[in-house]
């Protein structure tokens, strides 16, 4: 048995090297190599982070005030709020969970699955779309109608329950 010191259980990594000194060296490269990257760490990225997401925040508020140009379409306020919240998830997603400094293996699992979230997305919009062209007597019998809405909608209002409205 040759003498590689007091520390001499486990396999040899290196000649004349112990697995308990091989664990410690790969220990010090790893610290080393972490503080080459520790620079994510700093707090002023992280401020500045959380000053873009106090400002998108900010813009989706901006479209319920009274200064939104496009009042009269909610579809321009639901897509604008769409993308702001997407870039939120976004900044938070690279910078809060690190994936900003992950290896490039991160594309590897992060593209396909967006690949396939979308491929099913789309997958769902005809059956979305004509989900009321082929339907049963029995569905048929008790879907909901705009019609329906509007006898609500008339029925709540004369509704002797409702309380007048100068009480």
């Amino acid at each position: 048995m040759s003498d590689h010191g007091t520390h001499s259980h486990g396999p040899v990594t290196r000649v004349g090297e112990s697995a308990d000194e091989a664990l410690h060296h790969a220990i010090e490269e790893s610290h080393g190599s972490h503080e080459e990257h520790a620079g994510h760490g700093g707090i002023g990225k992280y401020m500045l982070v959380f000053l873009a997401l106090c400002g998108l925040t900010t813009m989706s508020f901006f479209t319920y005030s009274a200064a939104w140009p496009w009042r009269d379409q909610p579809q321009v306020g639901w897509a604008f709020m769409m993308a702001v919240s997407c870039t939120k998830a976004m900044l938070v997603i690279l910078f809060f969970m690190h994936v900003w400094w992950e290896a490039n293996w991160k594309y590897v699992l992060t593209i396909p699955a967006a690949m396939m979230a979308i491929f099913l997305a789309i997958m769902l919009i005809p059956d979305i779309g004509m989900r009321n062209r082929m339907v049963s007597q029995e569905r048929a019998l008790y879907m909901a109608r705009g019609s329906d809405v509007q006898l609500l909608e008339r029925a709540s209002k004369e509704s002797p329950l409702a309380e007048p409205a100068g009480h």
